[in-house]
């Protein structure tokens, strides 16, 4: 399978993979070539401002309405979505989980997704999900597009090849992608089983953050998000189409492939990132920025400066601050913090914290380095030292993240993950200089 991709961010794209497919001048034609139909897929309101208009015109083999039949309901157990109340037991506190393995039962993409957390409300379009995937087999003839909400996919073990009506992804560890919601698409394994982290944005649609003083340059650049080019299937054998919407899930038999769009234009469409483009930046002199200059993306409220969502990576850095306690300070936040771990170790985090592993801090909840961590870097010498070899995430919202029963009831949670802070000593004895023996 050959497939190639459009850079940019955004961007109004035009791509066909049959010459003269796409319409010019005009987005619904009278007959348009080879015989298409014109349909249109859109991400916002027909009246949204030009910035955030999101629209694409697709000229596909069959029209969308002949890729459903009748629905039935289709079981899903463990993808949950908000408003959620967990139905378990587990206390409130700070949690951490090893990773999610790998089932040892034939298990593709959609029914290897796990629920962690949901946040917010899926009927009013706002808030969260995260989950975890797990999978160790193809989606050969299921097909999937998720009316709830956009996807982030961050795969931390084995590539993923999301081939979806707009053109195909591929995706391996230290890459993402997001998939507008309602795009169509099956999930193919590159090499093997996989295992990574996804979140489901119920709210505004994912864009790059302002820059503020950091000015035109730096972060996620928009020239390194790569949109696919339009690639098509021509397949008249039975298939599926699987739906979530508001939470649950239908099936619909259908007897052909629906991803049979031939040619597209728009901004409204699928893109992918390579997080070893991200050019961060950080404190020269001293004291430990906030995590914000690490947001990739981010998922606007409607109030300003406070995210429904904001992706933030913890990226290879140098770390040159004087007189500064470098890794992360302790603090307790507004914000709710899911965390995972892609590959290497994690600065604030000497033990426990694996690859493919993750965490929980909620709103208001103390956390930050544990002991280990806090005495290594209270007594390292202050010379400039260059993090490599890893890459960890947040997925971060303003909204609480309820546990649910699979989370709280999960095999891999670290049931002593609060003692990795109580050898941290009581230094106050009065004196100017505190007692660090």
């Amino acid at each position: 399978m050959s497939f190639s991709y459009m850079p940019g961010f955004g961007n109004d794209f035009e791509t066909e993979s049959l010459p003269g497919a796409l319409p010019q001048g005009r987005n619904s034609p009278q007959r348009p070539a080879y015989g298409l139909y014109a349909e249109q897929l859109s991400g916002s309101p027909f009246t949204a401002p030009r910035g955030t208009n999101e629209r694409s015109w697709l000229y596909r083999i069959r029209p969308s309405v002949r890729h459903t039949a009748r629905f039935a309901a289709f079981a899903q157990p463990h993808w949950k979505s908000a408003p959620n109340n967990g139905d378990h037991e587990l206390a409130l506190g700070q949690l951490r989980w090893d990773p999610v393995p790998i089932p040892n039962v034939e298990t593709d993409f959609v029914a290897g997704i796990r629920t962690m957390t949901t946040a917010g409300d899926v009927f009013t379009q706002v808030g969260m999900a995260a989950h975890v995937f797990v999978a160790n087999t193809d989606m050969v003839d299921d097909h999937f597009f998720n009316a709830d909400g956009e996807l982030l996919v961050v795969p931390q073990e084995g590539g993923v090849r999301f081939v979806t009506e707009m053109g195909v992804i591929e995706v391996t560890p230290g890459e993402i992608c997001v998939l507008p919601r309602g795009l169509v698409f099956k999930v193919e394994l590159v090499d093997g089983p996989v295992r990574g982290y996804l979140c489901e944005n119920y709210g505004a649609k994912f864009t790059l953050p302002d820059r503020g003083p950091i000015g035109a340059n730096c972060l996620a650049n928009p020239r390194d998000f790569k949109t696919p080019a339009a690639w098509f299937e021509e397949k008249e054998t039975p298939c599926r189409l699987i739906v979530k919407w508001c939470g649950a899930f239908h099936v619909t038999e259908i007897g052909h492939s629906p991803l049979d769009v031939v040619a597209w234009h728009g901004n409204y469409a699928p893109y992918k990132y390579d997080l070893s483009t991200y050019s961060p930046v950080g404190a020269i002199l001293f004291d430990h920025p906030d995590p914000s200059i690490f947001t990739v993306l981010t998922a606007p409220s409607g109030e300003e400066g406070t995210a429904n969502i904001d992706f933030v990576i913890f990226p290879p850095r140098w770390l040159v601050a004087e007189d500064t306690f470098r890794p992360p300070w302790y603090h307790r936040n507004i914000m709710s913090e899911f965390m995972g771990l892609i590959h290497g170790q994690y600065d604030a985090k000497e033990e426990g914290f694996v690859p493919g592993g993750m965490s929980l801090h909620n709103m208001m909840l103390a956390h930050g380095p544990d002991a280990t961590g806090f005495e290594k870097a209270s007594r390292a010498e202050l010379k400039p030292q260059k993090l490599d070899n890893t890459m960890a995430f947040m997925f971060e919202t303003r909204f609480p993240q309820m546990l649910t029963r699979y989370a709280a009831e999960l095999d891999t949670r670290q049931d002593n993950y609060i003692d990795c802070w109580s050898d941290l000593k009581k230094r106050f004895n009065g004196t100017p200089e505190g007692d660090w023996s």
